[in-house]
């Protein structure tokens, strides 16, 4: 008769999936292939992130960088120095960055592999522990593979989400593994470091406190002292190094919703986007699995709860970034996994046939990275003299890079750089300090206000207007209105550079 594994769930202790392991297939040294195959997996990651779109910061990772550095350089605590709707723990990843290496992209995007490959071994354990060592192989193909696809923009390894994932899944394995209460409370508090990183892990950790009531009360409520005490640290931490929790409250949360904010997008958009994420990308090699796994089980167990919470959290918020669906996959691996390693037990299936299968049909698309290798060795390919002439295009990574550095060169250490629109790329480069905390357009009643007023306070030394079409069409008429009668009044054309007017104050 095949054994049967049991694990704790909502409902207490249930069969999951039959694990009878066949002896003639018995797996040598199996510690050692996992050491492998994760290897394998930041290898490829690490090809897949370093090797991007003009190996520079993207503009997400160019407005962290460009606040940890105001933080760690110049003293200028965040929302002092910058503002985004981040919490502080990734500006002190960017920072940290600066600090030892100046602006660079590579630090962020190893350190992030590095914690991701932690939340891969994690994964293993909890995939291990409910239905063996084969689930847990299958588990980290599926989730070590579909972290790199173009789908959840794979190359940005250090995103918010790659912390946010890799606590959730170790709050979930302490979750499921523990037996006293000590576990119980530490899951909370690893949980509580993901929501640390993204408020958004709020959705995964209701997912564990929904799981937790089917058990003893006692572990329900070290889980929440644990998640209460977390939260308590973090603002210690927080406390201590200045920051002011009412300005956190405002620009990481209040500031997002409204007229002007990140989350303002109309019903249409919003379905449009959704199509996009979750039927119109790689996503959908999940779904047969996942169909089986609830005919299967015919119950809502917590990992069925963990995708549903988590789905509801990506529509709540709205923004159907392609990364949010990082936030998706440990749980989908999940599934797969359990599900692809029961058959292969119930109909003796070979365990390599099925990992070769996996890793060819869920392997990321190389294209890019294979593209830019060959510019390691052929340098620049984006030239000024290609830029300001119609069709105005808008610079991409490359070229932004490449005008912060000319403004680094031609402006002086306390002179003030203002780029009109999204340009926290060109700023970040230009290692300047923008007259405004508001240095990457906002558009809610408050930013402006803000700005405006900053503005009023402090003009730059040189100001950057851009030409290309997509400013107008998402930076607002009374935004581009004030700055251009600034310049106006009181700067001078000096020239044009990669599609970005430069002007400089009248002296």
């Amino acid at each position: 008769m095949p054994d049967t594994i049991t694990s704790a769930g909502p409902a207490g202790k249930y069969k999951i999936f039959s694990t009878a392991i066949n002896p003639e297939r018995t797996i040598s040294r199996p510690g050692l292939q996992v050491l492998y195959v994760i290897i394998i997996l930041a290898l490829l990651q690490l090809f897949v992130t370093l090797l991007t779109n003009g190996f520079a910061l993207s503009p997400d990772e160019a407005t962290w960088h460009y606040i940890g550095r105001n933080w760690f350089r110049n003293g200028l605590i965040p929302y002092h120095g910058g503002v985004d709707n981040k919490s502080p723990l990734i500006f002190v990843v960017f920072g940290l960055s600066d600090k030892l290496f100046g602006v660079n992209y590579w630090f962020p995007r190893v350190f992030g592999t590095m914690c991701q490959s932690i939340g891969i071994y994690y994964l293993y354990k909890i995939a291990k522990k409910i239905a063996g060592w084969r689930a847990g192989m299958l588990a980290i193909s599926f989730y070590g593979l579909s972290v790199l696809w173009h789908g959840v923009d794979g190359r940005y390894v250090s995103y918010t989400e790659t912390y946010d994932v890799m606590f959730t899944i170790i709050s979930f394995y302490f979750f499921l593994s523990s037996k006293r209460q000590k576990g119980f409370f530490i899951s909370g508090f690893i949980a509580a470091m993901g929501l640390g990183f993204r408020l958004s892990a709020f959705f995964s950790i209701t997912a564990l406190f929904i799981a937790s009531r089917h058990k003893k009360r006692i572990y329900t409520l070290m889980f929440c002292l644990g998640i209460l005490s977390g939260i308590l640290f973090l603002a210690l931490i927080g406390f201590l190094a200045g920051i002011d929790l009412h300005e956190f409250y405002t620009y990481a949360l209040i500031d997002n919703f409204g007229a002007g904010s990140t989350t303002d997008h109309d019903f249409w958009w919003r379905m449009v986007q959704f199509y996009n994420m979750f039927f119109y990308s790689e996503l959908i090699l999940f779904y047969p699995l996942l169909l089986v796994y609830l005919f299967v089980k015919r119950r809502v167990d917590w990992l069925v709860l963990w995708i549903i919470f988590v789905f509801i959290g990506i529509n709540v918020v709205g923004n159907y970034a392609r990364v949010d669906l990082k936030e998706l996959l440990p749980a989908m691996a999940l599934t797969g996994a359990f599900v692809l390693a029961h058959l292969i037990n119930l109909y003796n299936i070979s365990m390599k046939q099925v990992m070769l299968i996996i890793w060819i049909c869920f392997s990321s698309k190389l294209v890019e990275p294979l593209l830019n290798f060959q510019r390691v060795f052929t340098g620049e390919f984006q030239k000024a003299e290609n830029f300001c002439h119609e069709p105005f295009i808008q610079p991409d990574e490359s070229a932004s890079r490449q005008l912060g550095l000319w403004i680094k060169s031609n402006t002086s250490p306390g002179e003030k750089v203002l780029v009109a629109g999204y340009g926290a790329q060109v700023q970040v480069y230009a290692e300047r300090i923008s007259p405004s905390i508001y240095f990457c357009a906002t558009q809610t009643k408050l930013a402006k206000e803000r700005f405006f007023n900053d503005i009023k306070r402090g003009k730059p030394e040189m100001i950057l207007v851009p030409l290309f079409p997509e400013y107008k069409q998402f930076i607002n008429a009374d935004l581009r209105t004030y700055i251009d009668e600034l310049v106006a009044k009181d700067y001078y054309f000096d020239r044009c550079m990669f599609n970005y007017n430069i002007y400089k104050i009248k002296k």
